[in-house]
């Protein structure tokens, strides 16, 4: 596990590595190929120019001495050719793999390879030429045979990186779900202890006092349990009054929010139990809670107010939440719901992530993040699908 750990963390470090090396010799193999297309163009171009010279030398002899530097050239660039007269008998070779003692047979056999690499050239009433590729030529496919295995070890090295980048991402994800479900069960616990404490300190205080406090902790930690028993499952359908579930959320945080030093104030604009949304009362509460839990957590310090309004909105029943905190950086507005996206020190960025995933994605609504007046604050906007209109 441990060298597995480490290399996941040499993973970048490995990548650019590896990727340079593949690069240079993608660059490398790019200047050999340019450099003998180079060479083999100035080769034939003074090869025809020669010639064209001597063909057209009014001297006797010209033309002869012309067939002779072609002759000679062919042997010097290592062409493999061959001659066969109007009969087929062999009359000349050139660049042939064998000595002189081969076969005719082994000779038949190297031309036949000769006219699978280029069509002969037939000369009526002279014979026919049979020529094979020039030696670049052979270099380049073995140069080809070099870049197919680049080009495959990059795809495996992408393989792999996709593959190390997605490990990494679902060890993340683990753990923010891990310390969301701390979060989740940490403020009811928290809340426990406070009235243990409490009681401790207060021996005399009648338990009816306590009550409403401990059952709303109690069943705090009932529908934290039943919230990651959803997880994975399709979300019920059935009629949910968003004003009902505003009503539960700010009144589980109204007796647990700071009001001795930065006071933090919440309130309620709800019309009553509606208006009526469709889907999952215990997800919806859940995407609720994240975005006013956010909020007070934004508030941290300095003390300020929330609005929690339920209306009937353009577009379907929807909760606004306005807080008068810092608000949000413009550098991050664009990912504040991507997972790990976060503006608090040591946050996991899941909450909003999730929060969306219920809204949008199983509950096909909307979660959208406005700035507040003059700049100041943030609005966060959650729009459901009305029970008419649900699929």
């Amino acid at each position: 596990m441990a060298a597995k750990d480490q290399l996941r963390r040499a993973g970048p470090a490995a990548l650019v590595g590896l990727a340079l090396l593949f690069g240079a010799l993608s660059v490398g193999y790019a200047w050999i190929v340019a450099r003998h297309l180079r060479d083999d163009a100035r080769e034939t171009t003074r090869l025809f120019g020669r010639v064209f010279a001597g063909l057209n030398d009014p001297h006797e002899g010209g033309a002869a001495e012309a067939l002779l530097n072609l002759a000679a050239e062919v042997r010097r660039l290592g062409i493999p050719i061959a001659v066969t007269d109007p009969s087929g008998r062999i009359s000349a070779l050139d660049n042939a793999p064998f000595g002189a003692d081969a076969t005719e047979a082994e000779q038949r056999a190297w031309i036949a390879q000769l006219d699978r690499i280029n069509e002969p050239l037939v000369q009526p009433g002279v014979g026919t030429i049979h020529y094979g590729a020039v030696p670049s030529a052979r270099r380049f496919t073995g140069l080809a045979a070099l870049q197919g295995v680049v080009f495959v070890c990059l795809a495996l090295l992408a393989v792999w990186a996709v593959r190390v980048r997605v490990g990494a991402a679902r060890d993340r994800l683990w753990v923010a779900m891990a310390r969301e479900s701390a979060h989740q069960l940490g403020t009811p616990l928290m809340s426990l202890t406070g009235w243990i404490d409490y009681l401790r300190e207060n021996p005399g205080t009648p338990g009816g006092d306590l009550v409403t406090h401990l059952q709303a902790d109690a069943e705090r930690l009932e529908r934290v349990a039943k919230r990651f028993e959803r997880i994975g499952r399709p979300a019920r359908r059935e009629p949910v009054g968003l004003g009902t579930t505003a009503e539960r959320v700010v009144g589980y945080f109204l007796p647990r929010l700071p009001t001795l030093a930065n006071t933090v104030a919440i309130a309620l604009i709800s019309p009553g139990a509606g208006p009526a949304a469709t889907g999952d009362p215990v997800l919806i509460e859940w995407a609720l809670e994240v975005i006013v839990k956010n909020a007070i957590d934004a508030l941290s310090g300095r003390g300020g107010r929330i609005e929690v309004k339920v209306d009937a909105g353009d577009r379907g029943p929807r909760v606004t939440v306005t807080d008068d905190g810092p608000g949000v950086p413009p550098a991050i507005r664009g990912q504040l719901f991507e997972p790990g996206s976060s503006t608090k020190t040591g946050g996991w960025g899941i909450g909003l992530a999730l929060a969306r995933r219920i809204v949008e994605q199983q509950h096909g609504g909307r979660v959208s993040f406005h700035p507040g007046d003059n700049g100041k604050g943030s609005v966060f906007v959650l729009e459901f699908p009305t029970t008419h209109s649900a699929k």
